[in-house]
């Protein structure tokens, strides 16, 4: 069996990684403080909240993506006042592909953030606290290094999960080669080629090996990282 990726193949993963590495840097702060609020705070609409940030687990990615295309498209609500004020386009680019992935992987992040979180003994804040430390020194210094295990596997996990996203992508951003088309999309064009079945197989083979090494990656990292502090 030939295996030997092509050059648009190459030019699919090179695109994956990428999607796939920016919308985990750029949502992965919004999901600790998140992870945080709904964790250690209770407020009015906490609930509504929680269902919100939930949400892309339970509906269909081509949902998801649908939504996106009616808010931040050229014609959408918010897309349209950045494309006339800003330039910016973010349906059908290579950024959009990165924030449609970035909404359906969140939730696993925040998942991930909130059990670390909730193993954080609460009563080692407290005694920060009344030692004279601030509400961000306290975080800095003793939270974020406790649930750091949480954070490094929800990353690495909606990293994973993100080099697989396919409903929101193709909604949201398109199926554009050497833009938008990632390793699921490139997959999707081989199945819909004549004689397209060896390009599908070499696809998927190494869709599965990304996706089996991000999630063996990431519980041997949570592992090490809690021998590392003594848990």
């Amino acid at each position: 069996m030939h295996f030997q990726l092509t050059p648009a193949e190459f030019e699919a993963l090179r695109i994956s990684l990428s999607v796939a590495l920016r919308s985990v840097l750029c949502s992965l702060p919004f999901a600790i403080a998140i992870a945080w609020l709904l964790t250690r705070r209770r407020f009015p609409g906490r609930l509504l909240l929680d269902t919100l940030v939930h949400l892309p687990m339970v509906l269909p990615p081509v949902m998801i993506g649908f939504v996106l295309l009616l808010l931040l498209g050229v014609n959408g609500t918010v897309g349209g006042w950045l494309y006339r004020h800003f330039g910016l386009r973010l349906a059908f680019s290579t950024n959009g592909a990165a924030l449609a992935t970035a909404v359906m992987a969140f939730p696993l992040m925040v998942r991930a953030i909130r059990l670390a979180l909730d193993n954080v003994d609460a009563g080692l804040e407290e005694a920060a606290r009344t030692l004279g430390a601030g509400a961000w020194d306290c975080f800095a210094s003793i939270t974020v290094p406790l649930m750091a295990p949480g954070i490094l596997a929800g990353a690495v996990t909606a990293f994973a999960a993100s080099l697989g996203e396919f409903g929101a992508v193709i909604t949201f951003a398109g199926n554009i080669p050497g833009v938008t088309r990632t390793l699921p999309l490139a997959l999707y064009s081989a199945l819909q080629t004549p004689d397209g079945e060896a390009a599908a197989l070499r696809i998927a083979v190494l869709a599965l090996l990304l996706g089996a090494a991000g999630l063996l990656a990431s519980e041997w990292l949570a592992r090490a990282l809690r021998r590392r502090m003594g848990r």
